[in-house]
């Protein structure tokens, strides 16, 4: 079935109000996973709702908990989440922060007592659609080794910039710290496919290509050691800054589907206002895709893109034409909504 953006949106608002949110937190929720579907991340997109619900039925997230914001400093804003939905919580620690932002030229919010956002790009656009440049990153579970390591201490934390262009065509990078995201691991289980052995490695530390021995042991972070102390540095920042719980003492939302994992993320924002005027801004963005677009491709039939070209495609594809979605995915969101 083909549904239009709206009916998507609305029909995710009361899936998630029939587990008991709140309707304002709902539809923030709603509109994040809507967006994420739309650029074609359907790994983050309308298939976490079902995910988040059993959560919610498990205990491990609150479906009616209110985020609890503070104003420490004139830019700075800090956020309780108390285990709420997380995408709801993100977002409104995102709109927190393009207020102080708005009003000071910087805004950052920093968030303790979250839970999973789902994928980064969709605030990054909110933001870059508003004309703030952003740096966006969330915890997770621990997943990969620490430099000379073996065990698993630190989370595989996504990081997410955006760079606005206020002609649309906005950069953003959405990127996890592993050589691949471990929802692709996931559905290589889901699909009975190998992965390649750069992604992970089994229990004992050896390079696999078995995903289901993939999922039990660590994912193998971008760049060696560099990656690994990159992901630690993003934990130190959204959970040591925070107050959330950092590294290994985050648990699996898997296995324990009834514990807060009380996860912290960090939204930074420029209002790219203060700095250059739109048309200013316009030409150095057009000038900067230039400069990358025309490099000489490696494979012509894959052309040189700039971050987020293929996620910017796919909204307006999904805009234009609808969201066509599988119909288990749709008999389960129906169940939820009633």
């Amino acid at each position: 079935m083909t549904l239009t953006e709206q009916q998507t949106r609305d029909l995710v608002r009361r899936a998630f109000v029939g587990v008991g949110v709140p309707d304002t937190a709902a539809d923030d929720a709603a509109e994040v996973l809507t967006l994420a579907e739309m650029m074609g991340i359907r790994t983050h997109g309308l298939n976490r709702v079902p995910v988040y619900a059993d959560r919610i039925a498990g205990g491990g997230i609150d479906p009616r908990a209110e985020a609890v914001i503070s104003a420490p400093a004139p830019a700075l804003r800090q956020v309780q989440g108390n285990n709420g939905l997380g995408p709801a919580i993100a977002h409104r620690a995102l709109i927190a922060a393009m207020g102080a932002a708005r009003d000071l030229g910087l805004g950052a919010a920093f968030v303790r007592g979250g839970t999973h956002v789902g994928a980064l790009a969709p605030y990054l656009w909110i933001a870059a659609e508003a004309g703030f440049a952003c740096v966006m990153t969330s915890t997770t579970a621990a997943m990969i080794a620490p430099a000379g390591g073996r065990g698993a201490k630190i989370g595989n934390n996504p990081l997410g910039i955006a760079v606005p262009d206020p002609g649309g065509a906005h950069v953003i990078l959405d990127m996890a710290l592993s050589v691949a995201a471990r929802s692709r691991v996931r559905a290589a289980v889901e699909t009975g496919r190998a992965i390649p052995e750069s992604w992970a490695t089994d229990a004992e530390g050896r390079p696999t290509t078995d995903p289901a021995a993939a999922m039990q042991g660590l994912m193998r972070a971008i760049g060696g050691d560099k990656g690994a102390n990159l992901a630690l540095c993003l934990d130190l920042m959204a959970a040591g800054l925070s107050g959330a719980a950092m590294l290994s003492d985050i648990g699996t939302a898997a296995a324990a589907r009834d514990t807060p994992q009380n996860l912290g993320q960090m939204i930074l924002l420029v209002d790219t206002r203060r700095l250059l005027p739109a048309e200013t801004l316009a030409e150095r963005m057009q000038q900067a895709r230039d400069s990358v677009t025309q490099s000489v491709a490696i494979d012509p039939s894959q052309p040189v893109r700039m971050p987020g070209d293929r996620a910017l495609r796919a909204l307006c594809d999904a805009r234009a034409n609808g969201l066509s979605l599988p119909d288990d995915l749709l008999d389960r969101l129906g169940q939820l909504a009633g």
